[in-house]
């Protein structure tokens, strides 16, 4: 299954909650990706953590591939484009970074990957733009004006789209303030995927929370 540039953009857009995770066990990484894609999120952000992560994620997503196609694999965390290339070398799907990075974009543009870098400012999402980006991350979410942000944003510049990335949780009151003000798809991590489920190995449980995050994304929208 080929996940090209606009695939991908429409299924994060579709699903509205992307699960962002990390583990350095390949096994608890590959039941956590696929407890998510069972409760509706098929793109999962891997982040990018520590010495070797982008081995870990060459052979979680080579298995990925192999026995869920379906699934789509980006990474987040990325400053710099080196790093960047590393992982579309082991077909990384679409890359995020904490901070806006033109070299990132010049570099996922050439292989026509999606770039979310992090934006804090309505200059940072002018740049983005001018840089090609499609969806940017808002981050930190809520330390840099939460919905009331999105909302002031989106005024000017009704074309903007933009995901936080912190500050929204898996619950109906916080989908409905940030969805409200219009963002089109969130991040979510550990409230999502908690360290206690993690631990015991509840995959059931993140399957169970995720589709809630989901389906609650998605009856606000009918509502609208």
């Amino acid at each position: 299954m080929t996940h090209d540039r606009v695939s991908v953009l429409q299924a994060l857009e579709a699903q509205g909650v992307c699960p962002v995770f990390y583990h350095p066990d390949p096994e608890v990484c590959l039941n956590v990706i696929r407890a998510s894609a069972r409760g509706g999120a098929k793109v999962v952000e891997f982040t990018n953590r520590g010495d070797f992560a982008c081995d870990l994620f060459g052979e979680i997503n080579r298995e990925l591939i192999r026995t869920d196609p379906d699934i789509v694999l980006g990474i987040g965390s990325v400053v710099d484009a080196g790093t960047a290339a590393l992982y579309l070398n082991r077909g990384a799907r679409f890359v995020v970074s904490p901070c806006l990075v033109p070299d990132v974009a010049k570099v996922c543009n050439r292989r026509r990957v999606a770039y979310f870098p992090g934006c804090g400012s309505v200059t940072d999402i002018g740049e983005a733009h001018e840089l090609g980006c499609d969806i940017v991350k808002l981050f930190p979410g809520a330390s840099v004006g939460g919905p009331d942000f999105v909302k002031a944003v989106r005024g000017p510049m009704p074309w903007a789209k933009i995901m936080p990335t912190g500050g929204v949780d898996p619950d109906e009151a916080s989908i409905a303030k940030w969805f409200g003000a219009g963002i089109v798809a969130a991040g979510m991590g550990s409230k999502l995927i908690t360290d206690a489920a993690v631990k015991s190995g509840d995959w059931a449980g993140i399957e169970a929370s995720t589709r809630a995050a989901v389906e609650a994304v998605a009856a606000f929208r009918a509502r609208g």
